[in-house]
């Protein structure tokens, strides 16, 4: 079973090593979160804030990170795989 922890209050949680593959984290607050080596495929970060946090050599291949807060994250070795970063264009852009 996927884990639905959107809109969940992560801040500060320590998961490192944890598997969380496939995990609804939309909207989820992770600031500051330990979340390395951690395994986070296919995981769903839509909108997610996800500032200071550590990632350090966690698994985010095929992971939704569009439109997440990443300010500070520590993604040092990381997989990034077919991660989506997408950001959203600037209403300046959209006139």
């Amino acid at each position: 079973m996927v884990p639905d922890l959107s809109f969940a209050d992560l801040t500060e949680v320590d998961l490192d090593d944890a598997d969380l593959s496939g995990a609804d984290f939309s909207d989820a607050n992770l600031r500051e979160a330990q979340l390395g080596g951690a395994n986070l495929s296919e995981a769903v970060l839509y909108k997610a804030k996800v500032t200071e946090a550590d990632l350090m050599q966690a698994n985010l291949s095929d992971t939704n990170l569009s439109e997440a807060e990443l300010d500070g994250v520590d993604f040092t070795e990381a997989n990034l795989a077919r991660a989506d970063l997408l950001m959203p264009t600037p209403k300046s852009l959209l006139t």
